[in-house]
């Protein structure tokens, strides 16, 4: 299984960005995607993730009712919309793919990583 993230890139802060994740491979239909975020200087942190039909999605409380996260199974691509986007916002994005129902918001729970793609956020 292959991820590739694009979208990433330069908004000022209180703007918009997506982000898309595409995967390739030996896919079933049975796959939990994730979104996570690694800052210069910190630790990976979870940020996003949508269960295997689309139905059940769980953020972290710093982009809860800013980020959404959505899928689209025929295209077997995730996509994280970014609204309001503040400086902390700045970071390298990666998608993560695991073969399980999910929500899952554990990195060390996935097996499949993107490349990543960065989003800088200026003030």
């Amino acid at each position: 299984v292959q991820l590739q993230a694009s979208g990433g890139g330069l908004v000022q802060a209180g703007g918009s960005l997506r982000v898309s994740c595409a995967a390739s491979g030996r896919l079933s239909s049975i796959y939990v995607m994730g979104w996570f975020r690694q800052a210069p200087g910190k630790e990976r942190e979870f940020v996003a993730t949508i269960n295997w039909s689309g139905g059940v999605t769980d953020y972290a409380d710093s982009v809860k009712g800013r980020f959404t996260i959505s899928r689209d199974n025929a295209k077997n691509t995730v996509y994280l919309q970014m609204n309001s986007l503040k400086s902390e916002d700045t970071a390298v994005y990666y998608c993560a793919l695991d073969r399980t129902y999910g929500p899952l918001k554990e990195s060390d729970e996935y097996d499949y990583w993107g490349q990543g793609t960065q989003v800088t956020v200026s003030s």
